[in-house]
């Protein structure tokens, strides 16, 4: 199974907590990303396998970041991280092309399980 991930989160302590998880598990995280805007740079730049993309960041939020990679490659496998109570957001992440979705505060097992899925 493929495994490279681009890793977009506004805050740090949550994408060193994802890339944890990830490389624990034997992914390798080939970029990282603190909002929407840097995200489609290093989609471009890195071609991952996978995203994982927060919804709410400054500058472009994620279903913004979401929709622009789709537009570079419509085969791009992303998954929304979400807090609790963004119910809505998800949706429309979902109706624009997200893979999955995982709530923080993240429990290691789903998101490896919401990954493996979307690589399938």
């Amino acid at each position: 199974m493929a495994g490279k991930i681009l890793i977009v989160d506004d805050a740090a302590f949550m994408r060193m907590m994802i890339k944890d998880i990830l490389t624990k598990n034997g992914f390798e995280v080939v970029g990282e990303a603190a909002d929407g805007a840097q995200a489609v740079e290093k989609y471009q730049e890195v071609s991952p396998d996978l995203v994982t993309m927060d919804i709410t960041m400054p500058e472009m939020d994620g279903i913004t970041a979401l929709k622009e990679i789709k537009k570079i490659d419509p085969n791009a496998k992303i998954i929304m991280c979400s807090a609790m109570g963004q119910q809505a957001m998800v949706i429309d992440a979902i109706q624009a092309g997200a893979k999955d979705f995982i709530v923080k505060p993240f429990q290691a097992d789903r998101v490896i399980e919401a990954i493996k899925k979307t690589l399938g």
